[in-house]
């Protein structure tokens, strides 16, 4: 039973979605706001990495609340996903959401998103974002990243690239990314709706 939550979802959407696994690489600024269209679009298997807390400083842009602060950002985004969905407890066939409160590397990437039809990259820096696309493309997986949101561009220059058929990447080609750069929630949120749009095309 879904209370009737996808009545008005364009016909089709959830069916796509409905047990594709769909890996979430970071639940901050991305991943929250990513993981938060999933489950309205009708997505229902996810995996959430994220070894963060959550800070005053993420309440900008991310969907935490100042009750949230210090808490695991995993734990936190999977209990808001469940008051959207509380279907996505698990009590139904391949309808879950797993969540590690680890940091990704090169030797458990692999195994954190195994069987994953998808992996969205929604990290902060530069070498960690080429890092995790570099593992994952060269195991065959499918990824859809992001680069260039920092400072406050025009949302509309913010862009969709299918870089190859396994690989989209969204942002505007300009801005720099990295560890503490500045961000506005409307940025942030556009593109995380793109990646959303992007998870869905990608799903067979």
């Amino acid at each position: 039973m879904d209370n009737g939550i996808f009545e008005r979802n364009t016909k089709g959407v959830r069916e796509k979605l409905k047990g594709k696994k769909i890996g979430i690489a970071g639940c901050g600024g991305l991943g929250s706001n990513l993981a938060i269209n999933l489950v309205r679009m009708g997505a229902d298997n996810l995996v959430l990495v994220d070894f963060d807390v959550i800070e005053p400083s993420n309440l900008n842009r991310q969907q935490y609340f100042q009750e949230d602060i210090g808490k695991a950002k995993v734990e936190t985004l999977k209990n808001l996903l469940l008051k959207i969905n509380p279907c996505l407890a698990g009590r139904q066939a391949k309808s879950e959401i797993r969540i590690s409160k680890q940091k990704l590397n090169p030797n458990n990437i692999i195994e954190k998103f195994k069987n994953c039809e998808v992996v969205a990259e929604c990290f902060d820096c530069a070498d960690q974002k080429a890092m995790l696309v570099n593992t994952l493309l060269v195991n065959g997986f499918k990824v859809v990243a992001v680069s260039g949101l920092a400072g406050d561009g025009d949302p509309q220059d913010i862009k969709i690239k299918y870089i190859r058929p396994d690989f989209v990447m969204i942002g505007d080609e300009r801005s720099k990314c990295g560890c503490g750069a500045g961000l506005i929630s409307a940025r942030v949120s556009v593109a995380a709706a793109y990646q959303a749009w992007a998870v869905y095309k990608l799903c067979d």
